[in-house]
């Protein structure tokens, strides 16, 4: 190091929070022509002995040049940086202290130029902060994105919050800054201190990529372990691609861990509490699939996660992340899969985290236009920006890579989609080409998509996208934004809307209900009767049922049959699958006491039927993403307000008849074609009394007649029951025996 920097230190800059290259004028540095410079920063410490790290011999004193706690001292003689560290006096009992400005830098040349370029992908093992050994002293790296500070410092229990105390390094190539920091260990309490360009300090920020943080309203950040918990997932693990296949039963129970259950108290279930209640009730149901509501950390309970800061870290409200991957482990056990709710699309401004966080709009754009959301008062991610990209991208992988999830569902793809999106003429700025594409957003997700499954091909993504953006679960070879399944909207709001009429004016409007299978093909779908359809004053989907009582959940089991038997993967959120009456409320538990009413369980029981069904016969998933998987056999009776429909597997002839009465009107004797010979078994009817109906069906199974109808060689004659859904499975005709 050069002569000048070391003597030019201003102490009163640097005591005034205002020192920038601290590698510059702290730890050891050879002088030419003098030898060795020692400098500290040590408050209250009254005397300090210098000692070889190796051996331990005091080798000298340092001298204190500043009542605050700064020291120095001189080697002459010595022409060799060397190990050592200090031995305090004045913090109590002498304290051995190692000098963080001893160390060398804590990442590469290599991973500086990746992150810059935006390809770090596993940058959660090398930003933020690690519990780390250097020259056999325990520790901890960090790493923090910060090109436009002047000073980033990091402060915590360990430092009495001192922001003087360990200041960053900074490379001027990444913007990066990183220092090695003795002493410290799991549980420690930490945040960034930055001085902006103006020369202010910012609100203490949070660690973007910290593994743990404290309890909600708490906001700092905590040293988290690094070593590897052990899994009991291998079999999942092995199996896994077979279960996310689109050819593969996807059954998802979508839920919120705040309010699935509570405790006597009121008080949230632990992770692992859920993993001893919520598992075998999911398993119980036959659901495939899990998908939690974000488990980011959040600093607003109210957004259900939806508004998260600590992309890194499973919400402290529930436990540790040790615990929430006891969770995951405990699904895989019993042939579950896990999927996450996952928010790339925007963050809250709360100024602890990502808003404005090197005094500048790092993250964030700095045009309102483009930077702000409309809706929800919250700041958009520049997805121009190498390095945003990067840290997002990451965070899908460090979810699939540290805690074995099994697919992401990407919320508000739409409104990342769109730059006009939610705004007025004159709020929104065009692309290049003038047009209202958020180029950048598109270029983003198409590389997240790329990225996850080449790194995790047996993991799958879902995209919730609202709208008729071309090919979003199409590959990104042909164009399309490279999602694995795209929920599907318009069936939602299709269905709800018919079966919300009154039942008299259906036969009206019952192209609404058959016009999802017109774009059937466009995408790989899964079917949504989500959170968000239980909210905001819509009711719950008992309660949006017309008619009687008793009606209203018979119309309930038809929209849930009806579900299940179109093409598309299932998901239906927690309490929907015994009829909860209310809306879902974020601050409560369920109505579990509902269970105690006979129609409640009879809910319970058909979804937990349906999941078996559907598991059981190919015809109803094989070809849930592929053309010719539902054919009709008559949409077109409005007369009698009933559909018809085959569901058909890959096999020859494998095929289930599902027919819908739509009305209160029972029917008997009534006539649809059907291809095959033989017999019919009732392998579902709705209307059975073990599901809250009335027990009309049809004795088990149905004769088909070489009757032709509907297109059809043959034909059955069906009893149906008022507002009833059938499914029946042909059965081949037995052979005649042989004369003997």
């Amino acid at each position: 190091m050069a002569e000048a920097p070391f003597h030019t230190f201003d102490a009163e800059t640097f005591l005034r929070g205002k020192c920038l290259d601290v590698g510059a004028w702290f730890g050891m540095h050879l002088v030419p022509g003098e030898g060795l410079w020692i400098r500290a920063f040590l408050p209250r410490a009254q005397w300090v002995e210098v000692l070889d790290a190796k051996s331990g011999e005091p080798l000298l004193d340092l001298v204190m040049v500043h009542p605050e706690g700064l020291f120095e001292a001189h080697l002459p003689k010595r022409r060799k940086v060397f190990p050592y560290r200090f031995r305090i006096h004045g913090w109590g009992e002498p304290v051995e202290w190692v000098d963080p400005y001893r160390f060398g830098p804590v990442l590469g040349e290599l991973d500086h130029y990746l992150h810059a370029e935006g390809t770090l992908l596993r940058s959660y093992t090398k930003m933020g902060a690690h519990v780390a050994t250097r020259e056999g002293v325990e520790g901890a790296d960090f790493a923090v994105w910060a090109p436009n500070a002047k000073r980033v410092s990091v402060v915590g229990n360990f430092n009495g919050w001192d922001g003087r105390r360990h200041i960053l390094r900074r490379w001027s190539s990444s913007g990066i800054w990183e220092l090695f920091v003795p002493h410290l260990r799991p549980g420690d309490l930490y945040k960034f201190e930055i001085l902006g360009q103006d020369g202010k300090l910012l609100p203490l920020k949070s660690d973007p990529y910290a593994y743990e943080g404290e309890y909600p309203p708490g906001s700092a950040s905590i040293l988290s372990r690094t070593e590897a918990t052990p899994w009991h997932d291998g079999a999942w693990m092995k199996a896994r691609s077979q279960r996310n296949r689109h050819t593969a039963p996807v059954s998802i129970f979508e839920m919120h861990l705040g309010s699935w259950k509570r405790r006597e108290d009121g008080g949230f279930l632990s992770y692992r509490e859920l993993a001893d209640l919520l598992v075998p009730y999911v398993k119980d149901l036959g659901f495939t699939h899990v998908q939690f509501l974000p488990v980011s950390e959040h600093p607003f309970y109210a957004s259900w996660g939806y508004q998260p800061l600590g992309l890194f870290t499973p919400t402290a409200r529930y436990g540790t992340p040790e615990d929430f991957q006891a969770l995951v482990d405990a699904f895989h056990g019993a042939g579950i899969g896990v999927l996450l709710d996952w928010v790339p699309a925007h963050f809250p401004e709360d100024m602890h985290g990502l808003a404005s966080f090197d005094g500048t709009h790092l993250f964030e754009h700095a045009d309102p236009r483009k930077g702000r959301h409309m809706d929800w008062g919250t700041l958009i991610y520049n997805f121009g920006r190498r390095e945003v990209q990067n840290f997002l991208i990451a965070n899908a992988l460090y979810w699939l890579d540290r805690f074995h999830i099994d697919g992401l569902r990407v919320d508000a793809v739409a409104s990342m989609l769109y730059l006009d999106y939610s705004r007025k003429a004159g709020q929104w700025v065009p692309n290049r080409h003038g047009g209202r594409e958020n180029l950048e957003a598109v270029d983003f997700l198409r590389r997240l998509n790329e990225t996850v499954y080449a790194q995790f091909p047996d993991t799958l993504t879902v995209a919730e996208e609202s709208t008729a953006w071309p090919q979003v679960s199409r590959p990104t070879s042909g164009g399309g934004l490279g999602f694995g399944f795209k929920w599907n909207m318009g069936w939602m709001h299709d269905t709800l809307r018919f079966l919300g009429r009154n039942m008299l004016h259906r036969k009206y409007h019952q192209q609404e209900i058959t016009f999802s299978m017109l774009y059937q093909d466009s995408e790989n779908y899964v079917l949504p009767l989500s959170h968000d359809e239980v909210v905001h004053g819509k009711k719950s989907l008992l309660w949006r049922m017309p008619g009687t009582r008793w009606e209203q959940f018979a119309n309930l089991r038809l929209l849930y049959a009806y579900q299940w038997a179109h093409p598309g993967k299932k998901l239906l959120f927690m309490g929907c699958e015994f009829g909860q009456d209310h809306e879902w409320d974020h601050n409560r538990a369920l109505d579990w006491h509902l269970l105690e009413f006979e129609e409640h369980r009879g809910i319970q029981n058909l979804v937990r039927d349906l999941n078996h069904v559907y598991r059981q016969y190919s015809a109803l998933f094989e070809r849930d993403c592929e053309p010719g998987g539902l054919t009709w056999i008559d949409c077109n009776d409005r007369k009698n307000a009933v559909l018809s429909l085959l569901r058909w597997g890959f096999a020859p002839g494998d095929h289930v008849l599902v027919v819908l009465n739509l009305t209160a009107q029972p029917r008997e004797g009534f006539r649809i074609g059907v291809p095959s010979t033989g017999r019919y078994t009732e392998i579902l009817n709705t209307d059975a009394s073990l599901y809250g109906g009335q027990n009309m069906g049809n004795l088990g199974w149905v004769p088909s007649e070489p009757i032709p109808m509907h297109g059809h060689p043959n034909s059955v004659a069906l009893t149906l029951p008022a507002l009833g859904v059938l499914y029946l499975k042909p059965e081949p005709p037995t052979p005649a025996r042989k004369k003997s």
